[in-house]
């Protein structure tokens, strides 16, 4: 759902640790995918709400993170409690809308539309900081939307309220990166993620625990390998990120719309996108790629 943003390193990599940091950023964008597969896969056989996913990804996060600082005898270190708190609150919303997406849309269109925070971050910086603005994000922006409404609209004549979540989840991601951006400045990695998840589980046991229960084996088999490909695809990332660019990391990032393009079908049974669809995805992951190459948003890791 989102990246974890590190500081510069100080010596360029070489080809070897730049090549395994790539694969590492593209194994989390198929991690963060394949974990709204399970979900679909799950929902032929067991009954679990999309608020129990979330608060499970959240828990097993909290406790991996816990078990990591305790192997390095370092604990987390808050500074600015309302970027931490910024970050998980909207974080939490974004899986909870983006699980919400999976399991009322496709696959694919959830996927999707999650990954048009970018476009989101962009909108928000014109608010924030209107000097930022510029003819050619505007534009960006422009063809994003246009690719939206391809996937939402492919010939139908009204929006479809379903889609509203996988719109939400971007919209909620993109705050949750500027908020993390900002909060990166102050805090190491290690403090955002144990914040993150700490407070995420704790929001969802609050406002939904009356849709959890204790889970049987294959509920609690789904709920695991859900939660451990998010889990996954959050650490693949955040190795990542320290080998590569931020432009590369983006690029390679906004590949999980292609894949969840072409493998819904085959995965997850997801309808087929069609010439529409299709053409809607690249035009969301060309305005991606265009708006990380060009680093105009004013938001500095």
């Amino acid at each position: 759902m989102s990246a974890t943003t590190l500081p510069s390193r100080p010596n360029p990599p070489s080809a070897i640790s730049g090549l395994l940091g790539c694969l590492a950023v593209f194994a989390s964008a198929f991690c963060f995918y394949f974990s709204t597969v399970v979900i679909r896969w799950s929902q032929d056989v067991v009954a679990i709400d999309s608020a129990f996913y979330a608060f499970f990804r959240f828990l097993l996060g909290f406790l991996v993170v816990c078990i990591l600082m305790t192997l390095r005898r370092q604990g987390p270190a808050p500074k600015r409690y309302h970027l931490l708190v910024g970050r998980a609150v909207g974080n939490s919303i974004a899986v909870y809308c983006f699980y919400q997406a999976v399991r009322f849309t496709s696959v694919a269109e959830a996927n999707i539309l999650n990954m048009t925070y970018p476009i989101f971050i962009v909108i928000l910086s014109w608010i924030l900081m209107r000097h930022q603005r510029d003819p050619v994000a505007a534009a960006m922006v422009a063809v994003a939307i246009a690719g939206v409404w391809l996937i939402l609209k492919p010939g139908s004549t009204g929006l479809g309220l379903d889609s509203l979540w996988g719109l939400g989840s971007g919209i909620s991601a993109a705050a949750a990166i500027v908020y993390l951006n900002i909060s990166r400045q102050h805090h190491d990695a290690n403090t955002v993620l144990f914040y993150m998840f700490g407070l995420g589980a704790l929001l969802m046991f609050v406002f939904f625990r009356n849709r959890f229960f204790w889970p049987n084996p294959t509920e609690l088999y789904y709920l695991m390998v859900c939660g451990g490909a998010g889990i996954a695809g959050q650490f693949l990332i955040t190795i990542g990120f320290r080998y590569v660019t931020a432009v590369e990391g983006g690029v390679i990032s906004s590949t999980r719309i292609l894949l969840a393009a072409l493998l819904g079908p085959w995965l997850a049974s997801d309808p087929s996108l069609g010439p529409l669809g299709w053409l809607g995805a690249v035009l969301i992951f060309a305005a991606n790629v265009v708006l990380t190459l060009r680093k105009s948003i004013g938001i500095k890791p």
